[in-house]
């Protein structure tokens, strides 16, 4: 069960404090890591900020340690509750690389904001006065913040980051996903229609349909992930651009394979053709979007 902010002692309050320093400390290692390889500036800033919590860690012990003693209660935000939380890097890293630079702006202004509402629910004058204090050292930590981002990341090389970005997130996600589209929307066509026109049933070019579609994705996602595991060309992770591209190879073969649900055959196949000509038009404007490719080619 977890612990009300009201009901901490100050001695408790400090060492959550210390605690939380801590696990800052290693969030912005962690962040820095993550994104080294692809953006050296922003790993920069990150490695800056936690150098400095780590600076905060341990100065936070010795002003303990001079009102408590030297054993320090553990306590962890997910004792508290209310208390801020932080996301794994790993979620916060599938956003981009802004949410990353947005973390890295909001982390101090989180706890700041967390210990001035506390200082305002509490009536015991010794204990205000500590998160006060606690919360101005916050409010200097969200303005070096500022300062080492205009350092490590200024406007020129957030434009850099956001291009490499862009460049990363089609050749991990756009590419494999576009290969699979088209090769779903193309090669399941030619079973789909023949077992169409040759049995004259919707039900039978369904199975037909449903059974080219499910093969084409299991082959086209192997294909993919087999074909380069990226660490020389930078295409991201085999087995993300196989799921991608797999995926992405079934549902272009069920698009067109859907309308064979319409029990009577003609309608059916019209609408089948309706939905094919969309496909190629939803593959051109993914070119067009994402690869530069002229509509009309």
């Amino acid at each position: 069960m977890q612990k009300r902010f009201r009901d901490l002692t100050e001695q408790e309050i400090l060492a959550l404090a210390i605690a939380s320093e801590e696990e800052d400390s290693r969030v912005y290692s962690d962040a820095a890591e993550a994104v080294r390889a692809d953006y050296p500036a922003t790993a920069d800033l990150l490695e800056a900020m936690a150098e400095e919590e780590v600076g905060h860690a341990r100065a936070l012990p010795h002003q303990y340690q001079r009102r408590f003693g030297d054993h320090i209660p553990l306590i962890r935000r997910q004792d508290v509750k209310g208390f801020v939380q932080r996301k794994p890097i790993w979620m916060i890293r599938t956003k981009g690389i802004k949410a990353i630079r947005e973390m890295a702006e909001f982390m101090e202004l989180e706890t700041r904001r967390f210990y001035e509402s506390a200082a305002a629910t509490l009536d015991d004058l010794s204990t205000r006065r500590l998160l006060l204090d606690l919360a101005e050292a916050e409010r200097k930590h969200s303005n070096l913040a500022v300062e080492l981002q205009e350092k490590h990341v200024p406007e020129s090389v957030q434009a850099e980051e956001a291009e490499a970005e862009r460049r990363l997130f089609v050749m991990q996600v756009i590419q494999p996903g576009l290969a699979g589209l088209m090769d779903g929307s193309v090669s399941t066509l030619a079973p789909l229609f023949a077992a169409a026109f040759a049995t004259q049933s919707s039900l039978d070019a369904l199975k037909v349909g449903i059974a080219a579609s499910v093969g084409a994705g299991i082959s086209m996602g192997f294909a993919e992930a087999l074909s380069d595991d990226g660490s020389m060309t930078g295409r991201g992770k085999p087995y993300l651009r196989g799921i991608v591209c797999g995926v992405l190879t079934m549902l272009g073969g069920f698009g067109h394979t859907v309308p064979y649900f319409i029990p009577d055959f003609k309608t059916a196949t019209a609408v089948a053709v309706v939905v094919v000509a969309l496909e190629l038009l939803a593959i051109s404007w993914i070119r067009k979007k994402y690869m530069d490719t002229p509509f009309l080619a």
